[in-house]
């Protein structure tokens, strides 16, 4: 049985929560991939999970709802030969996106207003590049 998926410290999956379903690859290997079942899904659904609290559950629904099917979220590997390496490639993607889907916000932006030496700067240049314009223009006008 695979071992406990660790998303970060303080938060892991129980094995149990997740499904694995493999199937015939279309990756490299030669005549193997006829004859192996090397591809890896993996899924693990995140509306019916007790491993997430509910702030921690609501924050990866609404971040991976685009994602999920009938709240269940899915990865797949193909891209190695063996299915043990699949297998390791399609923890971490998955360990990954829920990372990212609970991570905290971040800090909410504190608007600053430019200072009046960069206001000062900007109407100078404006001026100055008037001022280019102006001598450019024929006498005739």
């Amino acid at each position: 049985m695979a071992p406990d998926l660790q998303i970060r410290s303080g938060l892991t999956i129980p094995a149990a929560e997740l499904r694995w379903k493999f199937s015939r690859s279309s990756g490299p290997g030669g005549q193997s991939v006829n004859t192996t079942d090397s591809r890896v899904s993996l899924s693990f659904d995140v509306v019916s999970t007790n491993a997430l609290d509910q702030y921690l559950k609501a924050r990866a629904i609404e971040r991976l709802k685009s994602r999920l099917v009938d709240g269940v979220v899915t990865v797949h590997a193909e891209g190695e030969r063996s299915q043990y390496q699949n297998r390791i490639v399609a923890q971490e993607q998955l360990a990954k996106i829920l990372r990212a889907a609970t991570a905290p916000p971040p800090p909410k932006r504190r608007p600053t207003r430019p200072s009046r030496r960069a206001k000062d700067r900007r109407i100078a240049g404006k001026k100055q590049r008037g001022e280019t314009k102006r001598l450019r223009r024929s006498i005739d006008d």
